[in-house]
C-alpha cells in the first residue's frame, strides 16, 4: 500500500539560504545517489581485499583510539540568531525518532530562551514525530517496524522517499538538516541535501569504525557536522576529514532520572536479556536457557527473572520457556526493566544497546553475540576491526565483562563458567565493577540531546554569517 505522507505546502524562506529552486532537480540528485550506491556495489571487493590486507594496522589504531582521552563536552552556551529557525528533522527507526524528539525538545527550548520563538519543524518520522509538531513528507519509520521482504523490494520505496526530501529541500531551503541515526538514509540524504545548500548535522555517527572504514570517506561528503556519541569516535572521524564534535549518548537522557551505579551484592537474580526482536530471541533464548540449566544444576541457589517490554512478545517467550522445560525456574516481568536490574546480581545478555543500561547500574555482564552464519566467527576475527563488540569493552578499553561470538554450539562450557564467576563472590567480581566505572565515567554525563541541539542552532549560525559575508548578500 502506498506510504501516507502529509503533504506541506511551499513557504518562503528566510534570508539565510541561497534561495528557491537551488541545486539539481530531485530526479538527477536521487539518480546520482543510485549510480553511488551501484558503483559501491562494484567497488566492494577491491575495496574489501585492501581491508583485509591493512585489518592489523587499522585495529592497532583502533586500538590506540580507545585508550586516548574522552573529548570534553562542548559548554551549552546560548546561540544567537536572527529568527526563530526552519529545521528539516529525519529520523528512520523507533529508536532514533526517541533521541529525534528529545532534541526537538531541547531546540524548542534553546530557542525560546534565546528569544527567537517557536522553530518551524518539518521531516521525516512516525507518528511521535508528528506528535511533537513536526510535518512530515513521508515515514520510515512505520516502514522499517513493518520490516523488509527483499532490499531489491524496498528499493522502490526508498527512491522515492528520497525524490519527496529532495524535493521539498530544494524548494522549501530549511535552515539545517537534523538527521539522527541510520546511515543508509541518511548519507544520501546528506549528500542530496548539500546539493541543495541546506548543511546537515548528523546526530549518532555511524559506526565505521566496526569494519569498512572506507565508508568514512563517503559519509565525509554527506554532513557538515557529525556529533558522536562513544568518546573514541572523534578521533577515528577527525583523522579522516570528518567535522566531528562529541555530545555523549543520548540513552543516559532516559537513564538521567533512574537510580543506578550500585549493585546488589546479596541478591541471588541472574537478570536473562535475550534481545528484543522475534529473530534475535528465537536464536539466542533456547541457547541461553540450556546454558543457564548447566549453571543450575551446580548452583540451585539463584533465581532467573526474564524482563521484556513488547508485550506481543509474551506467548513467544513462555512458550520457549516451555519447551526448555524452564517456565518453573524463569520468570517473566513485563515492563519495569531498571527496577529488575537493581535488584540484580549478574546478568546475561545478547550484545545491543541494552548494554548501556546495564552499565547504568553496574551490573557483571555475560554477553554473548550468535550469529546464524557458519562464517559469522571467521568474518568477526578478521573483518571487524575494534578488539572486542560490546559497548562496555569498548569503553574501558579493555575486556571487562566477558564476551563471546558464535555460530551453532559455540563455547558451551567457557560461557557457563563465566556466568558462574559473575554470580560468584570472589575477586573477580571487584575487578569488574572497577571496570565498569571506568567504562560509565568514559561514556561521560547526560545531555546529549541538548548538546546536540546546541552544535544544530550553532550551524544554522555559522552557515548565516557565511551567507552574509558572501559579495552582494
Amino acid at each position: 500500500m502506498p506510504e501516507a505522507r502529509d503533504p506541506i505546502p511551499a513557504h518562503s524562506r528566510g534570508a539565510s539560504g541561497p534561495g528557491r529552486g537551488a541545486g539539481p532537480p530531485p530526479w538527477v540528485s536521487v539518480s546520482l545517489e543510485l549510480g553511488r550506491a551501484l558503483g559501491d556495489v562494484l567497488l566492494f571487493p577491491p575495496r574489501l581485499a585492501s581491508y583485509l590486507a591493512h585489518h592489523r594496522r587499522e585495529r592497532e589504531e583502533l586500538r590506540g583510539d580507545l585508550s586516548v582521552e574522552a573529548p570534553a563536552l562542548q559548554a551549552l552556551a546560548p546561540v544567537e540568531l536572527p529568527r526563530a529557525p526552519h529545521i528539516f528533522v529525519s529520523c528512520a527507526e523507533a529508536s532514533g525518532e526517541i533521541h529525534a524528539l528529545n532534541t526537538v525538545r531541547a531546540l524548542r527550548e534553546q530557542c525560546a530562551a534565546a528569544g527567537q520563538g517557536e522553530p518551524r519543524f518539518s521531516g521525516l518520522g512516525g507518528e511521535a514525530l508528528r506528535g511533537a509538531g513536526v510535518r512530515t513528507v513521508g515515514d520510515p519509520v512505520r516502514k522499517a517496524a513493518m520490516g523488509f521482504s527483499a532490499v531489491l523490494g524496498s528499493l522502490p520505496y526508498y527512491l522515492g522517499l528520497l525524490h519527496d526530501a529532495a524535493r521539498f529541500l530544494r524548494v522549501e531551503q530549511p535552515d539545517v538538516c537534523l538527521f539522527v541515526d541510520s546511515p543508509a538514509l541518511h548519507v544520501p540524504l546528506g549528500r542530496i541535501a548539500r546539493r541543495a545548500g541546506v548543511p546537515v548535522v548528523h546526530f549518532v555517527a555511524p559506526q565505521h569504525w566496526g569494519w569498512a572504514p572506507w565508508r568514512a570517506r563517503s559519509y565525509r561528503g554527506a554532513v557538515d557536522r557529525s556529533l558522536t556519541i562513544l568518546p573514541f569516535e572523534q578521533a577515528w572521524f577527525s583523522r579522516r576529514g570528518v567535522r566531528t564534535v562529541h555530545v555523549g549518548h543520548p540513552l543516559l537522557d532516559a537513564l538521567a532520572g533512574e537510580p543506578g551505579g550500585t549493585t546488589d551484592e546479596g541478591s541471588r537474580t541472574l537478570v536473562l536479556l535475550p534481545g528484543s526482536r522475534r529473530k534475535v530471541i528465537e536464536r539466542n533464548l533456547p541457547w541461553m536457557l540450556a546454558r543457564l540449566a548447566e549453571v543450575r544444576r551446580r548452583r540451585p541457589d539463584f533465581e532467573v527473572v526474564l524482563p521484556h517490554g513488547r508485550r506481543e512478545l509474551t506467548d513467544l517467550l513462555r512458550a520457549h520457556l516451555q519447551a526448555a522445560g524452564a517456565s518453573s525456574w524463569v520468570r517473566l516481568e513485563t515492563g519495569g526493566l531498571h527496577a529488575c536490574l537493581r535488584r540484580a546480581r549478574a546478568a546475561f545478555s545478547v550484545s545491543g544497546t541494552v548494554l548501556i543500561d546495564l552499565l547504568h547500574h553496574r551490573l557483571p555482564t555475560v554477553v554473548v553475540y550468535r550469529v546464524s552464519a557458519p562464517l559469522g566467527p571467521w568474518m568477526y576475527e578478521h573483518l571487524l576491526t575494534p578488539p572486542w563488540f560490546s559497548s562496555i569493552n569498548l569503553l574501558a578499553a579493555r575486556e571487562v565483562v566477558p564476551e563471546f561470538c558464535f555460530a551453532g554450539k559455540g563455547p558451551a562450557a567457557r560461557v557457563e563458567a563465566a556466568l558462574e564467576q559473575a554470580l560468584g563472590d570472589g575477586p573477580w567480581r571487584a575487578e569488574c565493577r572497577r571496570g565498569l566505572d571506568l567504562a560509565a565515567e568514559r561514556l561521560g554525563p547526560a545531555g546529549a540531546s541538548s548538546r546536540a541541539a546546541r552544535e544544530v542552532l550553532a550551524l544554522v549560525r555559522d552557515n548565516s554569517v557565511g551567507q552574509d559575508a558572501r559579495p552582494g548578500a
